[in-house]
């Protein structure tokens, strides 16, 4: 079973300083129908405007993803990463992906600290596979030549490929399509799988899609990939 989500469906927040759009219940937008899939509980698609970010706040027990579009994001957390002195460390950028384990908790801030550019980036949260552990930091760069005309593994259980290591039963891969670009993966029928198009066009199993539209495929044993226009794509390998 295929389930399409358009973009203009998710919930939606405007805070002046950040828009935010969400594929499933957040904050004050609540929706039963939409509390999640597997273990992926947060896609948030936010819009933070130059000189301002979220201040210091706390996460506990979420393996939390950051997923950069365009701009930069600064980040500072309780353990150290990002303080004075430690150069670029917790700044990510468009092909820079970051890992947050959150375990038993940590305070975190996440600025854009650029004086006229919008950071456009992806706020992703799965469900950990055990509470209260240690909370952990990692951020690679994935470059456009690895995920062009394919889905490169960026986050995995064990850190397969040179992917981040998650504390989750998923793999999250992302890949960018043009023209004749196409890719295929197989799918494991028994555990749900997630494709969000963060932006431009692409056809996923024969479904159209536009920037910020999803699909939930259960039961499924073939994903199917191509007909790009500018696609960039996230598919999620989900535990039941």
């Amino acid at each position: 079973m295929i389930t399409l989500r358009k973009a203009d469906e998710r919930g939606h927040a405007q805070h002046g300083w950040l828009e935010s759009w969400h594929s499933f219940s957040f904050a004050d937008y609540h929706d039963p129908a939409h509390m999640g899939v597997g273990n992926l509980r947060v896609i948030n698609d936010d819009r933070i405007q130059p000189g301002t970010g979220f201040g210091t706040h706390g996460h506990r027990d979420m393996e939390i993803i950051s997923y950069v579009l365009q701009g930069a994001l600064a980040h500072q957390d309780s353990v150290g990463h990002g303080r004075a002195g430690s150069g670029n460390a917790g700044v990510i950028r468009p092909g820079d992906v970051q890992r947050m384990s959150a375990g038993r908790g940590v305070l975190h801030s996440e600025f854009n600290h650029e004086k006229d550019a919008v950071t456009h980036f992806l706020q992703i949260w799965i469900l950990p596979r055990e509470r209260g552990i240690a909370p952990g930091y990692e951020q690679k760069h994935f470059d456009d030549a690895g995920k062009r005309g394919r889905l490169r593994l960026i986050a995995s259980p064990d850190g397969a490929d040179g992917s981040l290591t998650i504390h989750a039963d998923a793999k999250v891969y992302a890949g960018l399509f043009d023209g004749a670009e196409h890719a295929a993966m197989t799918l494991d029928s028994g555990r749900p799988a997630y494709v969000h198009l963060a932006r431009g066009r692409l056809v996923v199993n024969g479904q159209p899609l536009s920037a910020g539209d999803a699909l939930t495929l259960r039961g499924e044993q073939q994903l199917q990939l191509g007909q790009g226009e500018g696609a960039e794509v996230l598919v999620f390998d989900l535990a039941p």
